[in-house]
């Protein structure tokens, strides 16, 4: 027999349900919210849990995004929330803490409930280590930007500073020279650049500053410079800083997974959750999308990601479904067989 899908629409389930629902979803931002509309549209219960603290909430908008370019990270978040509940999914705040899997699904434990899902799929991005320089991180996302997609056309034509930190910033200071003509490398703890890098950035009018920067200025609540060791402050509008990225869970470490490196242009920019196609991971029935699994996504990417993952997880669950029902289909002919 035919199993319609399930439309719950009601509140979180309890600690005593044994309600299941078929995906839970970890994490609401593009990713998350993409694979929550995706699972709710193919009439699957999904229940999307997010802790309310998206890595992009700082910025003043998301950029790249077709049809949304600059709507601010909330709303975009709100906006994303709105449509997985049109169409029959839920939405909750709340933080999943940890997860354990049996023959049946998962139970994961989250500070609005426990639950219980066929499907696990985390969304729930990275965490960028900013280096520890005074009046830095309060500048995050708004004079200190680290993406040239991102915040390129913004930041055009100012002063910028981009911060040395690993091998991969000499190239991140050339990719600015696109937007701006005015921009100063300092090789703060970024080590010598290599002789052909040097090269490039002076052909490019960047002025090579071999300094370490221990302050980030501010005047009327905007960057407005650095002050170098040596004591030199030095006017900057914007500062680059391409940090590395952590994105340790305690959920999918306690489900078996451990992060590898992240490694560009050899060098090791941070750490990430390895999957496969359509977000899939040595633990049967745990998917990964966005920041978690790959750190360069960008939000239309990631939201991309979220949507070939469902279909991944959508398609799992019919193949279970209609083994379950071929195998009721058999055992009612053998019983009819048996009775004629």
């Amino acid at each position: 027999m035919f199993r319609g899908p399930a439309r719950h629409r009601g509140g979180m389930p309890n600690e005593n349900s044994s309600r299941t629902v078929d995906v839970l979803v970890v994490g609401g931002g593009a990713a998350g919210l993409s694979a929550g509309v995706a699972l709710a549209r193919a009439r699957r219960d999904v229940l999307v849990v997010d802790a309310g603290a998206p890595r992009n909430a700082p910025a003043h908008g998301v950029h790249n995004f077709l049809t949304r370019d600059g709507v601010a990270p909330l709303e975009l978040q709100r906006l994303g929330a709105e449509e997985v509940r049109r169409y029959g999914g839920r939405v909750l705040t709340g933080t999943a803490t940890s997860a354990v899997r049996d023959e049946r699904g998962f139970t994961v434990r989250t500070t609005a409930g426990e639950v219980r899902a066929r499907r696990l799929v985390v969304t729930s991005g990275l965490v960028d280590e900013l280096p520890d320089v005074p009046g830095l991180a309060a500048q995050w996302g708004r004079g200190v930007v680290h993406c040239p997609y991102c915040h390129g056309y913004e930041v055009a034509d100012q002063p910028l500073g981009v911060l040395g930190l690993s091998g991969m910033s000499g190239h991140q200071a050339l990719l600015f020279t696109q937007w701006s003509r005015d921009v100063v490398y300092f090789t703060h703890t970024g080590g010598q650049l290599e002789p052909g890098r040097h090269e490039e950035l002076l052909a490019r009018g960047v002025r090579v500053v071999d300094d370490r920067v221990v302050e980030v200025l501010t005047s009327g609540g905007e960057l407005s410079g650095v002050r170098l060791a040596g004591g030199e402050v030095l006017a900057r509008r914007f500062l680059v800083v391409g940090a590395p990225v952590r994105v340790a869970s305690p959920l999918l470490e306690g489900l078996g997974l451990r992060t590898e490196p992240v490694v560009f242009g050899g060098v090791v920019l941070g750490e990430h959750y390895p999957s496969g196609p359509g977000g899939s991971t040595d633990v049967p029935g745990l998917h990964l999308a966005g920041n978690v699994t790959d750190p360069q996504a960008q939000v239309v990417t990631a939201a991309g990601a979220g949507l070939m993952v469902a279909a991944a997880v959508n398609l799992g669950l019919l193949s279970e479904d209609t083994a379950a029902d071929v195998a009721a289909h058999r055992a009612r002919g053998a019983t009819a067989a048996a009775l004629a």
